[in-house]
């Protein structure tokens, strides 16, 4: 009778702590969290060509000092992930880059008119298919999340403040990231937001008047 005593408590023990050792992988897997992707510098989107174009007349222009604006709702921006405060010298600030991440105008010109539909625009509208986060400063190339149609002839305001903000970041005046949001949430306001002041073809910091690059054209067709 004892042995068999013995042998009854042994076999309790076992099953213990295996429902324990049960129980503790369970813990475990509960309390593993969900990976998540990393968000941009910029806090935008990261390019996703596959991103979903907003339907028929979702979209509303805004404006500031007589500037058209794109629906932040959907147009907010998105950059290309391959652009990097650290991999500038080798993408956005090599001469000739944007002509190897530009898609081509087959592919554009289809999503163009999707895009005018989506912001109710006429067909025959002077306009061009604009990048809101320009290639020149890591846009994403064909994300439907970064690209509008821009009311107006071409070349219009919004390239000039493309091409100086790309001289100010490759020169080393701003960071690349805080160039890219203010570009995606105001273009208009750009200068102010990263404190830069324009004068006389030259691109300098508002706070330190003498920290200056000239402004020169962007990477070719950098929009």
């Amino acid at each position: 009778m004892p042995s068999s005593r013995s042998g009854t408590r042994r076999w309790g023990v076992a099953v213990l702590a295996t429902a324990l050792a049960v129980s503790g992988c369970h813990a475990s897997n509960a309390a593993t969290p969900t990976p998540t992707l990393a968000a941009s510098p910029a806090d935008l989107p990261t390019g996703n060509s596959a991103a979903a174009m907003p339907g028929p007349g979702t979209c509303k222009l805004g404006s500031r000092d007589g500037q058209p604006l794109p629906d932040p709702n959907c147009t907010p921006g998105a950059v290309n992930p391959a652009v990097r405060q650290d991999t500038i010298k080798d993408t956005i600030c090599k001469a000739g880059w944007t002509k190897t991440v530009r898609p081509p105008t087959s592919k554009t010109n289809k999503m163009k008119a999707e895009s005018a539909r989506s912001y109710n625009l006429a067909p025959g509208d002077k306009s061009e298919y604009d990048h809101l986060v320009s290639l020149e400063l890591g846009g994403a190339p064909d994300d439907p999340r970064n690209l509008w149609v821009e009311p107006g002839t071409i070349p219009n305001p919004k390239d000039a403040v493309e091409n100086k903000l790309h001289a100010a970041v490759c020169s080393g005046l701003i960071q690349l990231a805080p160039a890219q949001k203010a570009i995606a949430t105001n273009w208009v306001t750009a200068f102010d937001t990263v404190g830069l002041r324009v004068a006389n073809g030259k691109v300098c910091l508002r706070d330190k008047p003498t920290s200056c690059v000239t402004s020169q054209r962007g990477d070719e067709d950098g929009n």
